[in-house]
């Protein structure tokens, strides 16, 4: 963060990676609205993005990267930023996202490290990119589930953002958000426990609340696993107790690396209800209420 004056400060963040479908179009307006995702979750408001490319030249014709950069445009346009060009470099391997400016009020900042015991814990999207994403490599995937998938990945969390900053008037001035972060490729318990590590308390998740992507669970039956699944296992370490008489599945989408996943929201039980209310009149449908934060000992529990 940096602060310009006392009521306005700049955020930044950089993210960039390889196509997760095959539309270039789409894979434009996924790592777009991936890019912008961290200005939300930090409370902020995009400003302006820069688009980052690595493009095989002597692979792909021009037209593609045409259609990426349509793509990418289109979201940012639609998250009200202004794209102010950026950089292209030649490489073997497609690669795209983008460098992203956004402001905020410096005291209204949403950090990873200020959760509260007590607090519930909301998610603003439904699981499952990388087990779906998993399936349409393999050439598994159902069309609807494909189009489901695409349209998770590709919409914005400025809904959700701005839904739980709108807590503040009601709420006197004081914010009732008291920890966020967005869900990324460390999955769902990668994110928690960041948070559990950084509020030195504990993460308590109810596993029959969880949303889940339509397909992701018959993709999970077809064999689909990703990579990152036991990297991210292995990152939690001790820090994560699961019950042995865990669903296979459900374990596995706990685990699953995000694409452009949703916001992960910590706020007190005094506004729970105000925060579901904001969250469906922005028109976040698979946003719910996941669990819970405990007193220490840090860490993140499922149930």
């Amino acid at each position: 963060m940096v602060r310009l004056r006392d009521d306005l400060a700049l955020v930044q963040t950089v993210d960039f990676f390889t196509p997760i479908v095959d539309d270039p179009a789409d894979f434009g307006r996924i790592a777009a609205a991936n890019s912008l995702s961290d200005v939300y979750a930090m409370g902020g408001e995009p400003l302006v993005a820069l688009n980052i490319v690595c493009f095989p030249e002597k692979e792909l014709p021009p037209e593609v990267l045409g259609e990426i950069l349509r793509g990418g445009d289109e979201v940012v346009r639609k998250a009200g930023a202004t794209l102010g060009g950026g950089h292209t470099v030649s490489d073997e391997e497609l690669k795209y996202g983008l460098a992203v400016t956004g402001t905020i009020h410096p005291d209204r900042i949403w950090r990873n490290s200020g959760a509260q015991a007590g607090d519930v814990i909301f998610l603003t999207k439904a699981l499952g990119t990388g087990l779906l994403s998993t399936a349409g490599k393999k050439g598994l995937l159902e069309e609807h589930h494909l189009r489901g998938l695409i349209d998770s990945m590709s919409t914005l969390n400025e809904g959700a953002s701005r839904a739980a900053r709108s807590l503040r008037e009601a709420h006197r001035g004081s914010d009732p958000v008291h920890a966020a972060t967005d869900v990324t490729g460390f999955g769902l318990l990668g994110s928690c426990v960041e948070v559990a590590r950084a509020s030195d308390l504990r993460v308590l998740i109810d596993s029959s609340s969880l949303p889940i992507l339509d397909g992701a669970r018959s993709a999970a039956d077809s064999g689909c696993r990703t990579r990152g699944e036991q990297n991210n296992l292995d990152y939690l370490g001790d820090d994560l107790q699961l019950p042995e008489e865990l669903d296979p599945f459900l374990r596995s989408l706990l685990l699953d690396p995000q694409t452009s996943g949703g916001l992960l929201l910590f706020v007190s039980r005094e506004a729970a209800d105000d925060l579901q209310a904001a969250l469906e009149a922005a028109g976040t449908p698979t946003a719910a209420r996941i669990g819970e934060v405990l007193p220490s000992p840090a860490g993140v529990e499922v149930r």
